[in-house]
């Protein structure tokens, strides 16, 4: 059941709002109002669409019972009641979802790191493979990529990239693939046509803004040095790459990409925010764990979710059971949404599930 009292407070809000915002208010206010007014209209929208529904079905529940003499009148009553219910119960749906508690940072983009696991030069090629999949997910959803940090391998691949994915939503989508990612495949240098199994780990941190997250600057050590590997005469010369330490956690981020040491610096920080942050939800989350396990969205970095079997050209999610046999689809970016989908519903499902316990538990 929905909480009509709630209801009935948003939509009060939302006219107060409105109201408001006709009476000229001063700037700082009309810029949070305004805000506030933007968020709630799509859920208003949706209560809106309910409550008018819930009385169109009421009212032809009144007609079916009046035209139960008729048979004709009846079954055309009895069409448009089923009608009705259908679409009451799917947009009470709608607002169950826009209920939920949102995560404050779904609409921000993301630092995507990928790591090769086990798997010697065949992790570091399936590490390249996986970045390029989220590399070609972000440019069909609008998002421009920018490389923190890399480490090429040997053969080919990254032991590590580090990428940040600016779009909004990017979060959202990406949140669940954090953990390790799995490929069984038969590499190019074996002869006997053997299938290898190896791994590599992926961690999406939300951007962090300097308001998220307060960094005491003396607790910071920032070290300047020469960059390595490839760039030509210029990383001889030049110390442009960034290391810094936060000293309370031990957390180290170091950035060589740019020749600038000044962007450098920026972008090191910026990731120094990100996995500080992480740090502290993650403290917070295990807090809340023993309480709350949902299947989808821990975050576990060491908790295989994924297989890519390319004999079989199939992809299987292990958190939620599901195999998709699209893998050079998936690989491609653009077949990647779906299975994006599927998680975010499954997560969904289990929120509501969650949210409808604790509404019985209080009744």
């Amino acid at each position: 059941m929905l909480p009509d009292a709630r209801l009935d407070q948003l939509l009060a809000r939302h006219a107060e709002i409105e109201h408001a915002l006709s009476g000229s208010p001063d700037a700082e206010s009309f810029v949070r109002l305004s805000r506030e007014f933007a968020e709630l209209s799509p859920l208003i929208d949706r209560v809106k669409a309910l409550r008018s529904a819930e009385r169109q079905l009421t009212e032809a529940r009144t007609l079916a019972l009046d035209a139960a003499g008729e048979p004709e009148m009846a079954a055309l009553a009895a069409e448009e009641v089923a009608a009705l219910e259908t679409q009451v119960e799917a947009l009470g749906h709608e607002v169950r979802l826009a209920l939920l508690p949102k995560d404050a940072m779904d609409e921000r983009g993301v630092i995507l790191e990928v790591r090769a696991g086990t798997g010697g030069d065949e992790a570091a090629l399936f590490a390249g493979d996986l970045f390029r999949m989220y590399e070609r997910f972000a440019g069909l959803n609008g998002w421009s990529v920018e490389v923190l940090s890399l480490s090429e391998g040997t053969a080919g691949g990254y032991k590590e990239i580090i990428a940040a994915l600016h779009g909004r939503g990017a979060y959202a989508k990406l949140k669940f693939e954090s953990g390790v990612h799995r490929v069984q495949r038969v590499p190019e240098t074996e002869g006997s046509g053997r299938i290898h199994t190896s791994a590599a780990t992926v961690a999406v941190l939300p951007e962090v803004e300097e308001v998220d997250i307060d960094i005491d600057e003396g607790d910071l050590r920032i070290d300047v040095f020469r960059a390595s590997g490839a760039g030509g005469q210029h990383v001889n010369k030049t110390e442009s790459a960034v290391r810094i330490t936060h000293l309370p956690s031990g957390v180290v981020v170091a950035v060589q990409d740019e020749r600038s040491q000044h962007k450098n610096k920026a972008r090191a920080m910026a990731l120094l925010r990100a996995r500080l942050y992480e740090g502290e939800r993650e403290k917070r989350d295990s807090a809340r764990a023993a309480n709350r396990k949902l299947q989808v969205g821990s975050g576990d970095r060491s908790e295989r979710i994924r297989t890519y079997n390319f004999p079989q050209a199939r992809v299987t999610d292990h958190r939620i059971g599901l195999t998709l046999h699209k893998l050079p689809e998936i690989l491609a970016g653009d077949g990647l949404g779906e299975l994006v989908d599927a998680l975010v519903t499954e997560h969904q499902a289990a929120l509501l599930a969650e949210a409808e316990g604790l509404d019985r538990g209080a009744a």
